[in-house]
C-alpha cells in the first residue's frame, strides 16, 4: 500500500474517530453478511457506528488523537472491529452486550464476534467494568443526591428546631392567655 494511501486512510479514521472517548472492541471472524447487516442495523437504530480498522494505522491515529491503547494491547491482535457513538461507554457496552445476547440475533453471532474489551474516556478498561460503569444519567443522578443530601439534613434539622422553638412559644402565649384575668364587664367609669 503506498504512503499516499495510507495517509489518506488515516485522515479518514482521524475524522471518524474525532471526539470519540468511548468504544468497544470486538473480534469478528467468520459472519455471514446477513448477519453484519443485522448487527449494524440494530446498533445504527441507537446511533451507535460499526467500524472494522486495519490495526497498525488505527494505533497511529489513537496515539496521535489522545487514545491511550498501547501498542502491545491485547485489542491489536487479530481482526479489529470498534463499536462507538453513544453518550456513554455504559450505554455502548449494554447496546453491544444486549444485542450479541438477544434470544433473536444471538445464533447469528455465535462463535464470531468476540468482545476484546472497552475504552472508557481514553482508557483501556475491561468490558465486565464497562458494563457495570453508571450511564450518564445514573451518574448525574448520583452527584445530585450527593450534593442534595447533606442540604436536606441541614434543612430537616433547622425544620426541627424552628419547630420546636415555634412550639414552645404557642404553649407560653397560651399559659399567659389562661393566667390573664379578663376584663370585667359593666365596671364604674371614672
Amino acid at each position: 500500500m503506498s504512503k499516499v494511501i495510507k495517509q489518506m486512510e488515516m485522515d479518514a479514521l482521524k475524522q471518524d474517530f474525532q471526539g470519540v472517548r468511548d468504544l468497544v472492541v470486538l473480534s469478528v471472524k467468520g459472519m455471514t453478511c446477513q448477519a453484519d447487516q443485522t448487527f449494524r442495523a440494530n446498533l445504527r437504530k441507537k446511533n451507535i457506528r460499526v467500524k472494522v480498522i486495519k490495526n497498525s494505522l488505527t494505533r497511529k491515529v489513537f496515539g496521535e488523537i489522545g487514545l491511550n491503547v498501547g501498542d502491545d494491547s491485547p485489542y491489536w491482535v487479530g481482526p479489529t472491529t470498534m463499536v462507538f457513538g453513544a453518550g456513554s461507554v455504559a450505554e455502548l457496552s449494554q447496546a453491544v452486550d444486549g444485542e450479541l445476547k438477544a434470544p433473536k440475533t444471538a445464533p447469528l453471532y455465535k462463535d464470531k464476534v468476540a468482545i476484546k474489551g472497552a475504552v472508557a474516556d481514553g482508557q483501556p478498561v475491561p468490558f465486565d467494568t464497562a458494563l457495570k460503569m453508571p450511564t450518564r444519567q445514573q451518574a448525574i443522578g448520583a452527584v445530585l443526591a450527593a450534593l442534595l443530601s447533606p442540604a436536606a439534613s441541614v434543612l430537616g434539622g433547622l425544620v426541627s428546631a424552628g419547630g420546636q422553638v415555634a412550639g414552645q412559644i404557642q404553649k407560653i402565649s397560651e399559659k399567659t392567655e389562661e393566667a390573664a384575668p379578663a376584663p370585667e364587664a359593666g365596671g364604674a367609669a371614672v
